[in-house]
This record gives C-alpha cells, structure tokens and sequence, in this order.
C-alpha cells in the first residue's frame, strides 16, 4: 500500500531534494559531504527513521516520545528515545513536506512547517490523521521553515520575508483564523538569502526569539508589534533551529556540525555562550527537541552524498 501510494509522490520527492540542496547553497557554509561519523560516545546514540528519504524537524511528544518529519514526502514518523526505535505514523498526502515541528500536548496535535508553499499542517496524533492544511502566505517565494507553540496557539517563520504567521489554538483544539505579524528592526532584514530560521517562545509566550541564518544571529520579537532587537553578546554561525527552557536556550548549527548552550540574561537582551557541543555522529544537524537532560537531534545530511539513511541522535543537553 506504501509503494503505490508513494509512486506519484516520486516527482515530488525529488523536487523536495532538489529544494534541499539549493537551500545549502544559500547558507552561509558551503554543503560539503559532511566527514564520516566516528565511532560515538557511550552517551550518543542514532535512532533510524525505517525509510526515510531527507530529515528536517522534530518534536518532543509524551514522554519520550518524539516526532520527526521526512523533508522530502511530509511523512511523519513516531520514535521514542528509551527504546531506541522509529516508526512511520502518518503516511502524508503527497506533494508535501516536512520541516520544523511541535507537538501540543494538551491537544494531541502536531504543528508542521510546510516549506515552500507557504503552508502550515496540522496533524491529530491520536487519530494518526492530517488535520488541516493552514495557507499561511500566498506571496512567492516562501519558505515555512519553523513552529513555536504558546498558550494561544503556533506562531511559523517565512525564511523569505520578514513576518511571522499566528495560527490561533482554541482550548479545544480549534484552528482560528491566521494572522501576519510584519517585523520591524534587525530581524526584519532580508539582505541575505536566507532569513528567519528557527523560533522559540519565551517568558511564557509573552516574548518569541527568532534565530537569523544570514545574520549568524538571535533576535527577541515582540508577538503584538513585531518589533524586534538584537540578543547582544551571541554570534551563531549557520543557527537552525532553537530551542528554549527558561533561560537556557539550545541553537542548533547545522553545517558547523554543533549546538551552542546559551544562557541568556533575565530579559533576553543578552547571552554568553557556555557550552558547545558537538558528536561524531552530528551529520548537519538542524533541529532539536528537549527530553529533560537528553537532546533528540534531527541529521539532515544536506550535501552529504547517497546517505544510507537519516537519523535523530540522543545525547546529553551538555558536553560534560
């Protein structure tokens, strides 16, 4: 049933791989084939997505339950990081993909960026079941890249334009209409080629942090104006996505092969890098998902030739 379904999807496939390599074109590391994995340490471990034909986003579920996405067919897979295995959970309708992720665990819905065509997907994990196609932005070119969740519902970057998308989440579970929120100040600049990247929410919701790839950096946004400014102190090279507890804030570096810990000062204006971590088995990690003081790391593995597979890598939240 798989097979046949997916044999239509193949054109879309490898548009999405093709998308993929250009996208590493534009960042500001060339793609290189990332050098071989060492052997790791005790601490790491790889997690196989069965089948999947490019990487991109994860979520942290239940418990240790994660989410992580196929960038080339919007396949969704269901892994778990005690056990140590992944499954396919949602055999997506084809044409799309799948890029930054969150779960909402008090709905039981996965929020999906949906890359170029300026979509958002919403997916009912306990029915394991497309829930809506959301049109963020019918303006061309667009790249959804990444999902924050707040009380109020999921706000997505547009790696080419300088606005965010709030997709309002009522408390029970209903999808509101969206709305544009245009930036202002240095996170609206659009000089480079590719913009907005990750997003996170901080100071419950009331403050989101949107990390730059063309500037190496991370800005606060205020969600009701769009007025943005520089995290002062913080240089970030090729950031990805982000993730955010408290004042502890995760980017993830992807053709740096590493993720830089953060600990920003009380109102986010500021942050000193305390710790870089890094693995052998880190193949240009993109995105990570929190389990307590374990990361799960999505491998994208752009410009890494014919890789035998696409994995998440569980480690430690810090180098030592």
């Amino acid at each position: 049933m798989r097979e046949n379904t997916h044999q239509s999807a193949r054109p879309f496939r490898r548009a999405a791989l093709a998308f993929a390599a250009a996208l590493a074109l534009l960042l500001p590391v060339p793609a290189a084939a990332a050098p071989a994995p060492e052997k790791a340490p005790a601490a790491a471990k790889s997690i196989v997505l069965p089948g999947a034909g490019g990487a991109e986003g994860i979520a942290a579920g239940k418990g240790t339950v994660f989410y992580a996405g196929d960038l080339a067919t919007g396949d969704i897979f269901r892994g778990d990081i005690r056990k140590g295995s992944a499954e396919l959970f949602i055999d997506a309708p084809d044409g799309r993909m799948a890029v930054g992720m969150k779960f909402d665990r008090r709905h039981e819905l996965l929020f999906v960026a949906g890359g170029p065509a300026g979509t958002a997907y919403v997916y009912d994990t306990k029915a394991a079941t497309a829930k809506a196609t959301i049109q963020l932005t019918a303006t061309r070119p667009a790249f959804i890249n990444d999902v924050a969740l707040t009380r109020e519902g999921a706000w997505f970057t547009n790696s080419n334009a300088a606005e965010l998308y709030f997709v309002p989440v009522g408390t029970d579970g209903t999808l509101g209409t969206v709305r544009t929120l245009k930036l202002t100040g240095p996170a609206s600049d659009t000089d480079s080629q590719f913009n907005l990247n990750g997003i996170a929410a901080a100071n419950g919701g009331r403050t989101l942090i949107v990390a730059h790839s063309g500037n190496a950096a991370l800005y606060t946004v205020n969600p009701q104006t769009g007025a943005s400014a520089a995290i002062a102190g913080v240089n970030v090279p090729n950031v990805d996505g982000i993730l955010v507890r408290g004042r502890t804030l995760w980017a993830v570096q992807n053709f740096s092969n590493q993720i830089s810990r953060i600990k920003l000062s009380g109102d986010l204006s500021s942050g000193v890098v305390k710790d870089v971590i890094t693995s052998p088995l880190f193949q240009i990690p993109t995105t990570a998902a929190n389990f307590g003081g374990k990361l799960a790391v999505v491998n994208a593995k752009f410009g890494v030739q014919d890789p035998e597979n696409f994995d998440v890598v569980v480690l430690r939240g810090k180098s030592r």
